[in-house]
């Protein structure tokens, strides 16, 4: 693991994103409520919060962070027929949140998917990226295209 004992304290905040497509049928589905499991989206969000408190503890050289802020959003993308979803995290400390912002994204999909595989086996969880980044050494960093 990195020393960070040395590095100043800055405010940090990351944002990731990532998607997964389901079928047009599972996306009516998820919208309605009507997914056996329960709230897949109330859920994911959960999990995404959990997933980035514990980054630390999947992601071998990753520090432990005391998190300030942790959001998730769920954008229902009817044409492409997807769930966005995006994570805002946020620290005041040594080190970054790209890591826990990418986990709190994988993990709200993986949970989605949990919740749609009785009636969907073939979602496909893509597109996980890091759009924005601030603070720290490195300074800000913005994603130049999204797709």
């Amino acid at each position: 693991m990195v020393d960070v004992s040395l590095k100043e304290d800055s405010r940090r905040e990351a944002i990731a994103e990532g998607r997964i497509k389901v079928l047009p049928e599972t996306m009516s589905l998820i919208r309605r409520g009507l997914i056996g499991k329960g709230d897949v989206l109330g859920v994911a969000q959960v999990a995404g919060i959990m997933g980035a408190k514990s980054t630390w503890q999947i992601i071998p050289m990753c520090h432990p962070l005391m998190l300030t802020g942790i959001n998730l959003e769920f954008d229902l993308d009817e044409e492409v027929s997807c769930v966005i979803i995006t994570a805002s995290v946020k620290t005041a400390g040594k080190t970054g949140v790209e890591m826990e912002a990418l986990t709190a994204v994988s993990v709200a999909a993986l949970t989605i998917y949990d919740m749609c595989k009785a009636v969907e086996k073939g979602m496909v969880i893509e597109y996980v990226r890091l759009n924005s980044k601030a603070g720290g050494k490195s300074g800000a960093y913005q994603r130049e295209t999204s797709s």
